[in-house]
This record gives structure tokens, sequence and C-alpha cells, in this order.
């Protein structure tokens, strides 16, 4: 039976949300909240003997004592692997599933594995340094990346070398792999000419990159000095109680507001995003949308105008198509409204 160690951040580990982010490391003895479900997949192969466990916001204020942490945790137990997650398309957490399993490889060459939404930001920082089984983008899928983990995991622990990514069910880890075909690259490779001459699907043995958009800066058409400029945030800031119902997550909307009742305070703005502690927005909303900035770069003669309303959705787990379509119908008001230039304020 392979022994394996787990990660959790403190609300899969039930400590709590946003409020107890900073949550200190701790080790605890065999499997919590997630584990338990991922000892069931694992059956009578696995056992989970440990569970590590960090705050998210600690585990980003200090990542390197964090990662030592878990390293001697790690080193002490000796686990046959480390599941870390599943993280879904959670931001900070996945960024650490992923920075512990690395770290686990690389440092003690315990076979690592998490779960990721395939957009996650981890991805793209972590899949050649760590395995990588895809996942729907919240815990509602969580059944599925436990089994898909649990199947995978008991492979690499047992030492077994990794199929193609589509045949283990794995994010590709952006390198290759070489073995012996039955068939010669040409009996492959006419078929799937066949296919492609006839309009019938086929999968490729060559990868190719995924080509970015190239997006050129624009000039301004003004001196910055004559320029109306326009907030526009993904940090999710909206009228208490969200009256257009942007989603917190994975949105599909957007909406502008009166600058001029952001500044009054007459009406009350809150942060309805699901990827960061918004209380310091909430206690002060010129931290997301800086008018306050804006009005004294107007004042002191750097900026021509602000433009009277500014421009809000979320960002976290939204689809770049949906943020495609999203900045496409902000631009185009902008654009129609006059403004010159956009400052967009992040989370």
């Amino acid at each position: 039976m392979f022994r394996v160690a787990h990660y959790l951040n403190q609300f899969f580990a039930g400590i709590g949300g946003e409020d107890r982010a900073d949550a200190p490391f701790e080790v605890r003895q065999g499997a919590v909240g997630p584990g338990r479900a991922l000892a069931m997949a694992f059956s009578d192969q696995a056992e989970v003997v440990q569970t590590l466990v960090c705050g998210d916001n600690r585990f980003h204020e200090d990542p390197d004592a964090a990662i030592e942490a878990a390293i001697a945790a790690l080193e002490e137990s000796r686990p046959d692997l480390l599941v870390a997650g599943p993280a879904f398309n959670a931001g900070r957490y996945g960024l650490a599933c992923g920075a512990v399993c690395a770290a686990a490889r690389e440092r003690l060459g315990i076979p690592s594995i998490t779960g990721l939404f395939p957009e996650a930001p981890a991805v793209d920082v972590f899949r050649s340094r760590t395995v990588m089984v895809p996942t729907g983008d919240s815990a509602g899928s969580m059944k599925d990346a436990i089994d898909r983990i649990a199947a995978v995991g008991l492979r690499i622990a047992a030492g077994l070398a990794l199929q193609p990514a589509e045949v283990d069910g794995r994010i590709p880890m952006g390198y290759r792999a070489n073995w012996v075909e039955a068939t010669t690259a040409a009996e492959r490779a006419i078929p799937m000419l066949l296919a492609k001459m006839s309009g019938q699907p086929f999968v490729s043995e060559v990868a190719l990159p995924d080509q970015a958009e190239a997006v050129p800066p624009a000039r301004l058409a003004v001196p910055l000095a004559e320029a109306t400029v326009a907030l526009v945030t993904e940090g999710g800031l909206v009228p208490e109680g969200n009256p257009d119902r942007i989603e917190s997550s994975s949105a599909t909307r957007w909406a502008s507001y009166a600058v001029a009742d952001l500044e009054s305070g007459k009406v009350a703005f809150r942060s309805i995003h699901a990827g960061y502690d918004s209380r310091w927005v909430d206690e002060d909303p010129n931290r997301m949308v800086p008018v306050d900035a804006m009005r004294a770069l107007v004042d002191e003669g750097v900026v021509g105008g602000l433009h009277d309303r500014f421009f809000a959705t979320t960002g976290t787990g939204t689809s770049v198509v949906n943020a495609s379509k999203i900045g496409d119908e902000i631009a185009k008001q902008l654009i129609n409204e006059g403004v010159h230039a956009v400052i967009v304020t992040s989370t």
C-alpha cells in the first residue's frame, strides 16, 4: 500500500474562508476534508498518512518559508506520493499547490500531482514541473477530480512511465517522449491526411503552440493633458446588492456606474469578486477604482479629465471567450463616449 501526503489550504482543511487565509502552516495526521474522498478513491492501494495545511495568504506572504516547512514535513514522513488540492480555478491556492508539488518532486524525488482547471494561472507556471489533471472550474467537480488524481497518482507512485497526456487524462507538460510504434510514420500520416482532406476529425502527433493574439499598444490621439481617461476594473466593485447581478466568478456580465456616486459616499460600493480578500476595498473603494488619485492628476493638469462612469466586472475564473467579449463591449462604449485612454485595475 502506497503512503500518500496531501496538501490543502485553510478552506478545504475546514479552518475557515478568507478570514482565515493567514492560517499558519501545520501538519495533521491522516486524511482531512477532500483527503477522505481521496482515500476512498485509492481503495486498498494507497493510504493518506499526512495532511499539510497552510492558509493561502500565509503561503504567499513568505512562499520560501512555506515550502521549507512542507519539505521538512515530507522529509520526515517520506511518502510515496504527494497530492495537492485539487485547486480547481483558484489563483493563490493553485499556485501554492503547484509550488509544493514542484519542490517535492525536484528536491526529494517524491512523485507529485495536483488538479487544476486548464485555464488556472498555476497551469502555465508549473505544468512542466509537476503532473496535473484537468478539473472543472469549481469544487462542484470534486468527485471527478479526485478520481482522476487517484488514477494517475497510483501510476506515478508505482514508478510507471507517463503515457501521452490524452491517454493518461492529464494536462500536457509541454515536452515530448519517444517510444516505438507498431507502424511507421508514413503509415500513420496517410490516414490523418485523408481525414483532413475529407473534413473528418484527426489528432496530429505534432502539437502546435497556441498563438496568442498580438495587440500593439495604441497611440494617444491627443496629448495626455487633453485626454479623457476612464477607469475599468475586473475587481468586482459594484453598488451594494449587486443590482446588475455580475457573477462573483466566471463572469459573463459587466456594468458601468457613476463616478459621482463613488465619490459622494451616498451609494455604498462593495466588491463581489470571489478571488481575493475584499475587506480593504470595501473599506475604501479608491483602492480598486482610484478616483481620488485621478482627480489629483486632473487638478495637476497631467490628465485632461476623468470619464464620469467607471466600468466593472470580475476576472476570477472568467473564460478567455467571455473576457474577450466583455472587453470588446466595454471598449466600443468607451470609444462612443469619447474616451481617449483607459486605466484597468486588477486584484
